[in-house]
């Protein structure tokens, strides 16, 4: 179980109910989890119902109601590259699923997290495919999760084949394949999608991108540079170049975010896949 410290900050007393919904941005579910927790809400170590007034320079602390559920392995290695109280952003290696399925049980992101934070929640806001590596920025408790869900900026690198020039943005829908459980498309009929990208460093058999997207579909950025006629290397689902990789070509490499209780703007970067950086330096693998 996780805590949150609020500092209380208003003109004039108002039901904490009030200030937890406006103000401090709680919501209405996590506040109705915090009722039913014996000491869920407390001032000065004593119990405040929602309907009690608060007023300006209180402290009051939220006892968050967390537990990881998926089954610790403390086996499996991830890089941490930034963690505070209520957050935690890893480097994920290519290869391991974000979730647990059938196929992977035991040898996901969220494995190796319930073995590193036991009395934690988990909640990846950025899943990333099994094959795309990088930056992942998980939340510690709900609270976190609601205050980042829409406010993180993610940068995406991509190979692909040589050719493309300068910068661009790809806005075309995505549906999923017809008979396919799996497989996206770019049709008429699908969510919207807008992909921006620019080219950063070419070499004779490749091209680095560095992607930004405006909203987050499954496979967006595999399914729009395919849709152009740019495959990313190694994505063979979507008609990519498997000679040089045998994964898709695609890292997240730069997020930035607002850390929910302090405020600060937290800005997070980490070196390009170390395949990727070969390729595009004309080494072999």
């Amino acid at each position: 179980m996780g805590t949150l410290i609020l500092q209380i900050q208003c003109e004039a007393p108002m039901p904490l109910q009030q200030y937890l919904r406006g103000q401090a941005g709680i919501s209405a579910h996590m506040i109705k989890q915090l009722k039913r927790i014996p000491d869920g809400i407390t001032r000065n170590g004593s119990l405040l119902r929602t309907i009690d007034p608060v007023s300006n320079g209180d402290t009051v602390v939220l006892h968050l109601p967390e537990h990881c559920d998926h089954t610790p392995n403390p086996a499996l290695h991830v890089p941490v590259a930034y963690e505070s109280a209520h957050l935690a952003v890893c480097n994920k290696p290519t290869g391991m699923p974000v979730h647990p399925s059938m196929l992977h049980r035991t040898d996901t992101l969220a494995n190796w997290f319930a073995a590193q934070y036991p009395d934690s929640g988990f909640h990846a806001l950025n899943r990333l495919d099994r094959n795309t590596s990088g930056l992942c920025l998980i939340a510690k408790d709900a609270y976190a999760a609601h205050k980042l869900c829409r406010a993180v900026e993610k940068t995406y690198y991509a190979l692909v084949p040589p050719g493309l020039t300068g910068s661009g943005t790809i806005d075309a829908p995505i549906a999923r394949e017809q008979e396919s459980v799996i497989t996206r498309c770019v049709r008429a009929d699908g969510q919207h999608a807008v992909t921006h990208y620019r080219v950063i460093a070419e070499s004779p058999q490749c091209t680095l991108l560095a992607c930004t997207l405006e909203t987050g579909r499954t496979h967006q950025i595999r399914v729009h540079m395919a849709h152009i006629g740019y495959p990313l290397l190694g994505d063979s689902l979507y008609g990519g170049d498997c000679t040089l990789l045998q994964t898709q070509a695609l890292h997240c490499g730069a997020l930035s975010f607002t850390e929910p209780e302090t405020g600060e703007l937290i800005r997070l970067t980490i070196p390009l896949r170390q395949d990727m950086h070969r390729i595009l330096k004309g080494e072999t693998i």
